[in-house]
């Protein structure tokens, strides 16, 4: 599979290890990311929209175990460990905390781009339908891309996620907790700033927004996307 667009989320308190990934994964069509500490992994991710995510475990705050422990109360994005560490001990508890894949430092770019192949061929088998459709519109997960009649719609980050959530639950009630949980974190509870951003996608996707025709209200409940046809 072809990793480039993809965006790459960098954590290292070593500016030179992120200075090499910055160059080498840049090389390969890459949007970097980056952050230094584990206290700044939730924004990150949130601002960002990363499709993977390269971990230290030896971060100057919070250890990197720890960070995929919380990332993976709310997300599934795929996590490869980089790290000095090499006692199995470590390998196992980031594996149970839920990192997708664990390699060692010194490594190889090669190496490393073949694992992350790896991580994202696994979220994509887990995912419903590589590419959803239903009348007009089509969702290509797999390269982030949405059409309606076969024209590209633009979406924000924040809409694209919720479409991804209501897509890989097509005809399933999703509530507004889910969605508020998934899209912006534990513990978020705006609702006001869903509906928004639910107005903005039924305005960019819907023939008629006051009469949707795909993503359906569930009154009090949340919100169903019309089944694929």
């Amino acid at each position: 599979m072809t990793l480039s667009n993809q965006r790459i989320l960098v954590v290292d308190d070593e500016e030179s290890i992120r200075r090499y990934l910055r160059a080498a994964l840049g090389s390969q069509g890459f949007d970097i990311y980056e952050a230094a500490a584990g206290l700044e992994v939730v924004n990150a991710v949130l601002s960002h929209r990363p499709d993977i995510i390269i971990l230290d475990l030896g971060l100057p705050d919070i250890d990197g175990i720890e960070v995929t422990r919380r990332l993976r109360e709310w997300s599934q994005i795929p996590i490869i460990i980089l790290s000095v560490r090499e006692d199995e001990q470590d390998k196992i508890a980031a594996l149970d905390a839920g990192a997708d894949d664990y390699i060692t430092k010194p490594f190889g770019t090669g190496e490393l781009l073949a694992r992350m192949r790896v991580a994202l061929r696994k979220q994509l088998a887990n995912t419903k339908e590589p590419i959803f459709q239903s009348s007009g519109l089509t969702v290509d997960l797999s390269r982030r891309l949405v059409t309606l009649n076969e024209k590209e719609i633009q979406l924000t980050p924040t809409e694209y996620d919720i479409l991804k959530i209501l897509v890989t639950h097509a005809g399933k009630v999703i509530t507004h907790t889910q969605l508020l949980r998934q899209v912006w974190g534990d513990g978020y509870d705006d609702m006001h700033i869903l509906r928004v951003n639910i107005s903005n996608l039924r305005g960019k996707l819907e023939p008629d927004p006051s009469r949707p025709s795909y993503i359906h209200t569930e009154p009090g409940v949340g919100y169903r996307l019309k089944e694929a046809a």
